[in-house]
């Protein structure tokens, strides 16, 4: 009778990493949302690391990739399992300074009955030549190329030097007069009235006045559409897409009485929990917000719509390597039927506020053209850099496109389009 051999310690982590990139890289999902079911059953550290793993793998990759293809022979395919364990064992060594021998150890019994000599082979060859990333990682080619086209060569360079790091944390207070007394006590710096940033790591419960509900985590740029509101005094408003619930909460706590709309009932249940913990109250819709009767309106919407997320690409890399240009051709046929939407439920008089998180023209600038054209009615109510953090600036027409190399001198901001709109 024989025994199981004991299993490397670090290992299941490794082979969670190994099913998101697989994940990602193979079939185009998002890291996010497989994180859940790849790393189902390990302990939190260990699902910290897998996603660790993963995500640089996916901010290196390029670079990686180059490295591996140095190296051999002949070119590894794209979703070979050698070239993706070799892509964990040097983001480890290289990126996450895991001593090589454990970055090995760890990472060859993935490839038990595949080319473990091969893996073994290529990652010594570029340990004993010292190889190293370069300064800054490198953009996908298709991404760059798209986004040269879109907006120059500069804004590439800036995308560039963001990718290089996960962001800071920013947190935005439930009580905006705390302003100073939070920053002071949480060792933090506030960019506008309402907002703390961290630097990031550590465990989120543990900072103080987590428990409290005193603050939430949201990135500079996600806090803005719900802050050119302004206070709510009772008046309602309608938070399309809300959950996870960042804008509901800095729309109830200005004053707003607020209905969370999302399709999800996953993400709608999380949203429920950040206003338990919080003490703030909104009401809560589960519903497809393309198909709400009009027999009902708001006197402010805030349509916080899908997008492509491209400019989230900081804190989620993986982003980068998933989104094509058919994939922006999507988000911005969804995007016409929400805008539309939207638009009828906003009462005469009301304010419409149309954000995405996305460095696309076609789903920002284009897409707010084009709603003008089929909305004469509506017209642009332009934000004044007096409504924004130093550093960020409204553009000619009185919309807020945030790009990658602003704010970089104190840790930088996601990309963020934000129109305002008045109904007439």
């Amino acid at each position: 009778m024989t025994t199981a051999e004991p299993e490397i310690p670090g290992l299941p982590a490794r082979r969670a990493a190994l099913k998101l990139l697989d994940a990602v890289l193979r079939r185009g999902e998002a890291l996010d949302g497989a994180a859940p079911g790849a790393t189902q059953g390990l302990p939190p550290a260990d699902r910290g690391l897998a996603v660790a793993i993963a995500s640089e793998a996916c901010r290196w990759l390029i670079d990686i990739d180059a490295l591996i293809d140095s190296a051999t022979v002949q070119i590894l395919a794209h979703d070979v399992k050698a070239r993706m364990a070799l892509r964990i064992a040097l983001v480890q060594a290289l990126v996450l300074k895991t001593p090589p021998h454990a970055a090995i150890a760890t990472t060859l019994p993935l490839v038990i009955g595949g080319p473990r000599r091969l893996v073994h082979g290529v990652f010594g060859t570029l340990m004993r030549r010292k190889a190293e990333l370069p300064p800054l990682p490198t953009l996908p080619p298709a991404m760059a190329d798209r986004w040269t086209a879109q907006w120059g060569v500069a804004m590439v360079a800036g995308a560039r030097a963001a990718y290089a790091s996960a962001p800071p944390l920013d947190l935005s207070l439930r009580d905006p007069a705390e302003t100073a007394d939070s920053a002071a006590a949480l060792g933090g710096q506030s960019l506008i009235t309402g907002h703390v940033r961290l630097p990031r790591g550590g465990d989120v419960t543990r900072i103080d006045g987590f428990a409290a509900g005193g603050w939430w985590v949201q990135d500079l740029a996600a806090s803005l559409p719900a802050r050119l509101l302004g206070a709510g005094a009772g008046r309602s408003v309608l938070d399309i897409g809300a959950a996870p619930g960042g804008k509901t909460m800095q729309l109830a706590a200005a004053g707003w009485a607020v209905t969370a709309l999302d399709a999800s009932a996953r993400r709608l249940q999380r949203l429920g929990q950040n206003l338990t913990r919080t003490g703030l109250e909104a009401e809560i819709l589960r519903a497809d917000a393309r198909t709400l009767p009009s027999d009902r309106v708001w006197d402010a919407v805030l349509l916080d719509a899908p997008c492509s997320a491209t400019g989230i690409f900081r804190r989620h890399p993986d982003v980068l390597h998933r989104i094509t240009d058919a994939d922006v051709a999507d988000r911005a046929a969804l995007q016409i039927d929400l805008l539309d939407a939207a638009a009828r439920v906003t009462a005469p008089g009301g304010t419409l506020i149309y954000a995405v998180c996305s460095l696309e023209r076609e789903e920002g600038e284009d897409q707010m053209t084009a709603f003008l054209k089929r909305h004469p009615q509506w017209r642009l109510a332009p934000v004044t850099n007096a409504d924004l953090p130093d550093g960020i600036i409204a553009d000619t027409a009185g919309a807020v496109r945030i790009m990658p190399p602003m704010l970089a001198d104190v840790g930088g901001v996601d990309g963020f389009y934000i129109a305002r709109l008045i109904a007439g």
